[in-house]
């Protein structure tokens, strides 16, 4: 499953950058997000609760950044285990670029998955990472604009 999509950010590039690099935000901001904790300056190990069709499934695994080129993006390749639902892994390349006020951060997705996750079929499972991925950006546009860090890394609440 490959997915693309942009999304306009009505924040300053180093803001987004740096809230794209938070853990406490990024925890709040993927949906299901129940731990969320780096082991180095590149990687996270999360565990996410999904509901996906009649499938519920608590997966943990760990991501890893790569190819970052700070204030302007990075690529994103994890890993998780959801027991019996299966198993998912991929990876996405981010970027950033100013635009006026605001930042354009485009994405480009590629998942696998496997186990009973498979057998649901793309449509639903596309239609649920695309609400996913609208929730997460959501939220991320609220964190970054009424409260999120600054350019210089202090806070705007």
């Amino acid at each position: 499953m490959d997915l693309t999509g942009s999304y306009t950010i009505p924040a300053k590039q180093s803001a987004v950058w740096a809230a794209l690099n938070d853990p406490d935000i990024l925890k709040e901001c993927i949906p299901g997000c129940e731990t969320l904790s780096m082991l180095s300056e590149t990687e996270f190990a999360a565990t996410i609760v999904a509901k996906i069709g009649p499938l519920k499934a608590r997966f943990t695994g760990r991501v890893e950044l790569s190819e970052i080129d700070p204030d302007n993006g990075y690529r994103i390749r994890g890993e998780g285990s959801g027991g019996v639902a299966g198993f998912a892994k991929g990876g996405a390349r981010v970027h950033l670029q100013g635009a006026g006020d605001g930042t354009v951060l485009t994405y480009e997705i590629e998942a696998q998955i496997s186990g009973k996750l498979a057998q649901l079929g793309s449509r639903l499972i596309t239609g649920v990472v695309n609400s996913m991925a609208e929730k997460f950006f959501t939220t991320l546009v609220s964190k970054v604009t009424l409260g999120g860090p600054t350019e210089d890394g202090s806070s705007n609440a």
